[in-house]
């Protein structure tokens, strides 16, 4: 559980820097570079993530996990629907479009719908440290946004097919997911 609590410290805190402290980051950006900066940022998540996946995964096959709760079966189906539109969002994020202007900020929504249809079909304290932990930090994000300036984030040129393109390469991401991806890359197949 030790390697998880780390990766999450450091993914969601390096995530955090513009939250706390935007200005700070600015400026450390600009005095290192910009390509520097983003290096630094890149292997801190990267390990951060390689730790989540390594922490989360031993949690997973532990002899005796902490259990805090045990949801219903049915659970299951409601997690099943609530991810439907979550790559539609990851995807809109870098497509501008209808559906970015909606949501304002596609990405963070995708990753508050993700964590909580996670936390409502698993309930362990690895689960609840993982999915509460990327939850909280989005809705802290989300917030922060209110109170400062927007960072412009590299998109493909506004178009007026984006939301379409979203839509199906998506859903089609969804599918794959479900049927394939999640079981080869976490070992749980969602169905089935």
């Amino acid at each position: 559980m030790l390697w998880l609590i780390l990766g999450l410290i450091l993914f969601l805190g390096v995530h955090s820097v513009s939250i706390i402290d935007a200005d700070w980051r600015n400026r450390t950006a600009g005095r290192l570079g910009e390509v520097p900066w983003k290096a630094i940022y890149g292997l801190i998540s990267l390990l951060g993530l390689y730790l989540i996946v390594m922490g989360y995964g031993q949690a997973r096959i532990a002899v005796d996990p902490i259990v805090l709760y045990q949801p219903p079966v049915w659970m299951r189906h409601i997690t099943l629907l609530l991810m439907v539109p979550v790559f539609v969002l990851l995807l809109a994020a870098y497509l501008p479009g209808r559906i970015q202007r909606t949501t304002k900020h596609p990405m963070l929504l995708a990753t508050k719908i993700w964590a909580l249809a996670h936390l409502l079909a698993n309930g362990t304290l690895a689960d609840l440290l993982l999915f509460g932990g990327f939850l909280a930090w989005a809705v802290v994000d989300r917030i922060s946004l209110k109170h400062r300036a927007p960072v412009p984030v590299p998109a493909a040129p506004d178009g007026r097919f984006n939301d379409w393109i979203a839509l199906a390469a998506g859903l089609a991401l969804y599918v794959l997911f479900l049927l394939w991806a999640h079981k080869a890359l976490f070992g749980v197949a969602p169905i089935g």
